[in-house]
């Protein structure tokens, strides 16, 4: 198992690879409520949580840290991709498919199994 220290290392090597910085980003060991994801590893794993209002309204458990990345990297491209949509919009065009389109390319840049 890896510390958080170490997995917040890793996921900002990675961030700085698709450009991601700041509030799209998770914390580490605590959270900020707001739905702002955040990451604890414990003797039971790693775990992506968000939590909203005091009320945690997702928690994914895993002992695999290329899962865990996935978890964080599938919301931070989803971020990413929605900012690149609207500053690239294409009026004729269902938003969804750019947007969709620049998720899976930022992801493919991280990891080709995502």
């Amino acid at each position: 198992m890896n510390t958080l220290p170490k997995i917040e290392a890793e996921i900002t090597r990675l961030a700085a690879i698709v450009g991601a910085s700041g509030y799209v980003l998770p914390t580490f060991g605590r959270t900020e409520d707001g739905a702002r994801p955040h990451i604890e590893a414990d003797a039971h794993g790693y775990h992506y949580v968000v939590v909203e209002r005091g009320l945690e309204l997702q928690r994914n458990t895993t002992r695999d840290l290329d899962e865990l990345l996935y978890h964080v990297f599938k919301s931070v491209t989803f971020s990413l991709a929605c900012d690149y949509e609207c500053a690239h919009r294409i009026a004729s065009q269902d938003s969804r498919r750019q947007l969709f389109a620049r998720q899976i390319e930022l992801l493919s840049s991280l990891s080709p199994a995502w």
